[in-house]
């Protein structure tokens, strides 16, 4: 049995991208470790939602562990920046915000948790952070030299196949229905993901969506029920996420055939 460590920027981000590989490693009886870098303190959160005195942040926390807790994860860790906010915001320029952080020290901080856990496989985002949000872009920087520092042997990068999302799009409005891609973020306007031809790793995760959606649920004060993640239709959902898409850094692309598995076997 190998140790996967999934590092994300927000809470959330890891039921959105991760969630149904985290879901099939664990089941298959490896360790799995989330580790996310800041406690999202610039969501949005409707009026009230929040309890008398708790903060976004604690509730945000809260919501993590519960998503890691049905995802099977063993571990929860923090690194202790704040949300640095939407590109282009002045909460970008918080010296304590994520984006702003130190590549070593933070890389280190890192790759503490990638020593401490002995990890086989190490999950961050593309180069461009998936749409291109400064903590996602950070999460590649720091995830990248983390692993170098650690040593990590495996090191996917989570990403969004462009191909396959416009495919889906373009099914749904020949067959004038709902498939759960016509109403979702536009793929070309938000440059989410890659071509096809980058990515190395298909991960089918169809038998755990229903832990990918409860992950979600999980989530309540940033995915509501009326998001486009929840309130597609089940079979919808299973085709927009039941894959899950990787690029393995050091591997020459295109690859003849995508690996199937997270842990490459």
């Amino acid at each position: 049995m190998g140790t996967l460590v999934c590092f994300h920027a927000h809470p959330d981000d890891e039921s959105i991208a991760t969630a149904g590989s985290m879901a099939a490693a664990a089941a298959d009886g490896h360790r799995v470790v989330l580790v996310v870098a800041t406690l999202g303190e610039e969501g949005e959160v409707p009026d009230g939602f929040l309890a008398e005195g708790e903060t976004l942040a604690e509730r945000r926390e809260a919501e993590t562990r519960a998503s890691a807790q049905i995802l099977g994860a063993s571990r929860v860790e923090f690194l202790g920046y704040r949300d640095s906010g939407m590109a282009g915001t002045p909460t970008n320029e918080n010296p304590d915000a994520f984006c702003q952080a130190d590549l070593e020290e933070a890389a280190e901080r890192l790759a503490t948790i990638l020593r401490e856990e002995a990890a086989d496989v190490v999950t961050i985002y593309d180069e461009n952070g998936v749409y291109g949000h400064p903590d996602h872009v950070q999460v590649h920087r720091v995830g990248v030299r983390a692993t170098e520092l650690a040593g990590t042997p495996r090191v996917l990068e989570s990403t969004m196949n462009r191909d396959y999302l416009r495919a889906l799009r373009e099914e749904a409005r020949e067959a004038e229905a709902d498939l759960g891609a016509v109403d979702s973020p536009n793929v070309d306007e938000m440059q989410l993901g890659v071509p096809g031809d980058r990515i190395t790793t298909r991960v089918d995760v169809s038998a755990h969506v229903d832990r990918k959606r409860a992950s979600m649920r999980a989530h309540a004060s940033q995915i509501s029920e009326q998001s486009f993640f929840l309130a597609m239709p089940d079979e919808a959902f299973a085709r927009a996420f039941g894959i899950e898409w990787y690029i393995r850094r050091g591997v020459p692309v295109p690859v003849e055939e995508y690996e199937d598995s997270i842990f490459g076997k």
